[in-house]
């Protein structure tokens, strides 16, 4: 069982694991005693594979199936900007695009960081002094950003993070966390492994494994949220074929690819999961944002049943969060600039 806590509701909600006891298999059996399969399973070709049989597959395309999965994944199609009819495959359920800019409303004050995806978060820490102590236990930080980004480990070494994990009924569009421009813009090979905490909790920092999307954002410029400089990372998953960069400054119109010196606009849609689960994880630099005081009182709750909690041998439990909804206070720790 795993369970994570509802923001909106303040409910403790057990979850519906997808495929939980393959992933079981696949994460204990398999990998212990068939390295070789699980490397297969685990690659790009096994993981497009499995995209098509579950997303572009036409016997699931049919409308008692998408009605059936729509009620499974209790996705509310009333906010969807496509009506019922015109989403009638797998995958374009999965792709839906919402009325973000009705549904999901963004705070007025800029400097407040926010979530970039309807997701369940967990935050924790590089830095030694920390309450959120947590290193190398998701990722090991310099797989994660990169052994050829040196200014980039330099600089995020002793700062927070917050990781968001997707799940398939999730709405798989990723929006910019912080207004501010972008410095570096650049993509790291590896794995397709699954985000599942069952994966998560049986292999030693596995998002540092997973092919990966890294954006830096400077906020500290002219319309930006200052909040220093802040390291966006999108992973891969097992079923995600694609992580495709699509900003769009209004709505999804116009959709660009992101690279440096572009400025990009806090809320905005910048890229899209294609298909399956995926994990989002933002770096800040030290003492630059507090986390939100119901983030941080939900982490430690020890009233809740979560797969974290019993590999770190410390209370860890994520919180559901929307996408554009706030995430730290804004009210800046470190107020002066770099």
């Amino acid at each position: 069982m795993h369970q994570y806590i509802d923001r909106e509701t303040s409910r403790v909600i057990t979850e519906k694991l997808i495929a939980d006891r393959m992933i079981n298999t696949i994460y204990s059996s398999v990998r212990e005693k068939s390295p070789l399969l699980f490397n297969l399973l685990t690659s790009a070709r096994a993981s497009d594979l499995l995209t098509v049989l579950n997303y572009d597959n036409p016997l699931v395309a049919k409308r008692s199936q998408l009605n059936k999965m729509i009620l499974e994944l209790s996705i509310d199609l009333t906010e969807c900007v496509e009506s019922n009819e015109q989403l009638d495959t797998p995958r374009k359920l999965f792709e839906r695009k919402i009325r973000y800019w009705e549904t999901r409303p963004l705070p007025e004050d800029p400097r407040i960081v926010v979530s970039p995806a309807d997701s369940r978060m967990l935050v924790g820490s590089f830095a030694k002094d920390s309450i959120l102590l947590l290193k190398e236990k998701f990722f090991h930080y310099e797989e994660l950003i990169g052994l050829d980004r040196p200014e980039w480990l330099d600089t995020f070494q002793h700062g927070d993070y917050a990781v968001f994990r997707l799940t398939p009924d999730k709405y798989h569009y990723n929006h910019v966390p912080v207004s501010g421009c972008v410095v570096d813009f650049y993509e790291l090979d590896g794995r397709y492994h699954s985000c599942n905490p069952t994966a998560i909790v049986s292999l030693a920092t596995p998002y540092s494994k997973n092919k990966r999307t890294v954006t830096v954002i400077d906020t500290d410029v002219e319309g930006g949220s200052r909040v220093g400089l802040v390291l966006m990372i999108e992973l891969v998953a097992l079923m995600i074929g694609e992580i495709k960069q699509c900003y769009s400054d209004e709505k999804y119109d116009n959709p660009i690819t992101v690279e440096p010196g572009m400025f990009i606009r806090r809320g905005a849609p910048k890229s899209l999961f294609r298909p399956g689960s995926s994990v989002d994880i933002l770096i800040f630099q030290r003492n630059r944002v507090e986390f939100q005081h119901d983030i941080m009182q939900n982490l430690h709750r020890k009233d809740v049943v979560s797969r974290y909690s019993s590999k770190f041998q410390k209370a860890l439990v994520e919180t559901d969060v929307k996408v554009r909804s706030p995430i730290t206070t804004g009210q800046c720790i470190q107020t002066e600039l770099r």
